[in-house]
C-alpha cells in the first residue's frame, strides 16, 4: 500500500470518538469483544468436554490426549491466519474478512451446542479454525490502518483494543463456566449467540466509523493469477481428501501423527514465510532489515506464549485435580480461573496505556519490552512449582498461588501482546501487511503446535521438573535477548 493510500485511509476515519482515539476504534473494540466471548467462553470449557466422562457429559478422551487436542485446536486457529491474511491481501480486503470469519466461527459455535460425538467436535473445529484465521489477524490489521505512522497515539490504541479483548475473555468463562456442569452445550449455545452480537456490531457502525479502513486490497490477484490459484485450491483440497480418505483407514494418520504433523507445520510455515517476504521484489532494502529485526522477536513471541497458552490446558488441567475449589465459602467452577488472565489485562492494560503516553521516547525499546516480558513468564511457572516443593503433590494447592502465577503472566503479556501488536504493523512490508500480522500469530500458533508435543511430559510426579525447566528457559531467553536489544533496535529503521 502506497503512502498516499494510507493517508487517505487515515483521512477517510474520524479521528476524535472514542477515549481520544478514532472513532473506528469504537466498532473494533466491541466486535472482538463479542469475538472473544465467544472463543473463549467455549475455550474455557472445552478441555473438559473433551476428558470428562460421558457420563457427566463429557466426551471420555484420556486427559493427556485432549491436553494435546487443545494443544493443537490452538495451534491451526492461529495458524490459519495465513489463509485469511492472503485473503485479505489479495482478494477481498480486511473488513470482508472479519466479516466470512465471524460467520464461520457461529456457525461452528452452533455445531458444539448440538449433542453428538466427536464427529461433532471435528466438524466445530474446522469451522473455528478457519473463521479466527479470517477474523483475528486482520480486525488487528484494520486497527493499525486508522492511525498514521507517526502517530503517538498507535501503542496506547492497541493497548485500549487488547483491553476490550479481554473484557469479553474475562465475562464468558463466568457464564459459560457456571453452566458447565449442567450441560456443556448450553455453554457452547451462548457462545455461538456472542458471535452473532459481534457481527451485528460490526456490520452496523463499520460504515460511519472505519471510513476506507479494511476496504483497501492491498495486493490484488491479477486474472491470470486468480485462475491459476482457483486450480491450486482445487487441487490441494483434491489431494487431502484422497489422503484422509486412504490414510485413516489404513491407521497411519492417527491423532499422535497429525499433532506431530501440525508440530512441524508450526516451525516451517513461519519460516518460509520469513523467507518469502525478505527475498520478494515488492520489499524495499528498509523492510528486508526490518524483517531482520522481527525475527528474534518472533522467536521471543514462541516462548512467551508457549507458557502464556498453558493457561487453557496444563493450568486448567491443574485448576481442576490440584487445586482446592471450596475456597472462602463457595464453590469454584475450574473454568473460572480463566478469567483471571483477562481479569488483570483490563485492570493492568489503563495503566501500561498511560505509561507508555507518559514515558513517551523514553519509554524502553520493543527487543527490551520483549525480554522483559519472558522475564515475567518464565517466572510465572517458577511461581506455580512452589506449591510442590513446599507440600508435595499429593495435598491440594490453595488456588491463590494459581492467582499469582496468572498474575505474572499477565505482566509479561502486557509488555509483549500489543506492543508486538502495534510493532507488526509498523514493521510490516507495505505489499505483506495483512500477511505480517498472521505472521505475528503464527508466534502463537508454533507455540501451541511444541506444546502439543511437550504436555506429554507433564504430571504429578514430574509437576516441578516440568514447570522448573519450561521456567528456566524463557527467563535465560529473556536475558540474552536484553543483551542484544540495541542490535535489533538499530535493524528496525526508526521503529520504537
Amino acid at each position: 500500500m502506497s503512502e498516499f493510500n494510507r493517508q487517505k485511509i487515515v483521512e477517510s476515519v474520524p479521528q476524535k470518538g472514542f477515549f481520544g482515539h478514532p472513532k473506528g476504534l469504537f466498532t473494533l473494540f466491541f466486535t472482538e469483544f463479542w469475538e472473544r466471548f465467544s472463543y473463549y467462553g467455549m475455550r474455557a470449557i472445552l478441555v473438559f468436554y473433551l476428558y470428562y466422562e460421558v457420563s457427566n457429559g463429557g466426551l471420555g478422551l484420556d486427559e493427556t490426549t485432549a491436553l494435546a487436542i487443545m494443544s493443537i485446536y490452538g495451534s491451526l486457529v492461529y495458524m490459519s491466519g495465513i489463509i485469511g491474511g492472503w485473503l485479505a491481501d489479495r482478494i477481498f480486503g480486511t473488513s470482508k474478512a472479519v466479516f466470512y470469519g465471524g460467520i464461520l466461527i457461529m456457525f461452528g459455535h452452533i455445531a458444539l451446542s448440538i449433542p453428538g460425538n466427536v464427529a461433532m467436535f471435528f466438524i466445530s473445529m474446522v469451522l473455528i479454525i478457519l473463521g479466527t484465521g479470517l477474523l483475528k489477524p486482520n480486525v488487528s490489521s484494520v486497527v493499525g490502518e486508522m492511525y498514521a505512522e507517526d502517530d503517538n497515539r498507535r501503542d496506547a490504541g492497541f493497548s485500549i483494543f487488547y483491553m476490550g479483548i479481554n473484557l469479553g475473555a474475562f465475562l464468558s468463562p463466568l457464564i459459560v463456566g457456571s453452566v458447565m456442569d449442567y450441560s456443556f452445550h448450553l455453554g457452547f449455545g451462548i457462545a455461538a449467540i456472542g458471535m452473532f452480537a459481534g457481527l451485528v456490531m460490526f456490520v452496523f457502525t463499520k460504515k460511519k466509523n472505519l471510513g476506507l479502513a479494511g476496504t483497501t486490497v492491498p495486493n490484488p490477484l491479477s486474472a491470470t493469477e486468480r485462475k491459476k490459484t482457483l486450480t491450486y485450491i482445487i487441487l490441494g483440497i483434491t489431494v487431502i481428501a484422497i489422503l484422509c480418505a486412504t490414510l485413516i483407514p489404513a491407521g497411519i494418520l492417527t491423532i499422535d501423527s497429525f499433532i506431530a504433523l501440525v508440530g512441524i507445520l508450526g516451525i516451517i510455515i513461519p519460516t518460509m514465510y520469513f523467507i518469502v517476504m525478505y527475498r520478494s521484489p515488492k520489499t524495499t532494502a528498509i523492510e528486508r532489515s526490518r524483517i531482520l529485526a522481527y525475527i528474534p522477536l518472533f522467536i521471543a513471541a514462541v516462548m512467551f506464549w508457549s507458557i502464556q497458552e498453558q493457561g487453557a490446558t496444563i493450568l486448567a488441567n491443574y485448576a481442576d485435580k490440584r487445586t482446592q475449589l471450596d475456597f472462602a465459602g463457595i464453590h469454584i467452577s475450574p473454568a473460572w480461573f480463566q478469567s483471571l488472565n483477562p481479569l488483570f489485562i483490563i485492570t493492568l492494560a489503563p495503566l501500561f496505556a498511560l505509561m507508555w503516553v507518559k514515558l513517551g521516547k523514553r519509554q524502553p525499546t520493543v527487543p527490551q519490552k520483549f525480554s522483559l516480558a519472558l522475564l515475567f513468564a518464565g517466572l510465572s511457572f517458577i511461581v506455580i512449582l512452589l506449591p510442590a516443593y513446599f507440600g508435595g503433590t499429593d495435598s491440594l494447592v490453595n488456588p491463590l498461588w494459581l492467582v499469582l502465577s496468572y498474575l505474572i503472566c499477565v505482566i509479561g503479556e502486557l509488555l509483549l501482546s500489543p506492543v508486538g501488536l502495534s510493532a507488526t504493523t509498523k514493521l510490516a512490508p507495505a505489499a505483506f501487511s495483512a500477511q505480517t500480522m498472521s505472521l505475528w500469530f503464527l508466534a502463537s500458533a508454533a507455540a501451541q503446535a511444541i506444546n502439543a508435543q511437550i504436555v506429554k511430559f507433564y504430571s504429578a510426579e514430574t509437576e516441578m521438573v516440568y514447570f522448573g525447566v519450561i521456567g528456566g528457559a524463557s527467563i535465560l531467553l529473556g536475558i540474552l535477548l536484553l543483551i542484544i536489544s540495541p542490535k535489533i533496535q538499530s535493524y528496525m529503521k526508526g521503529v520504537r
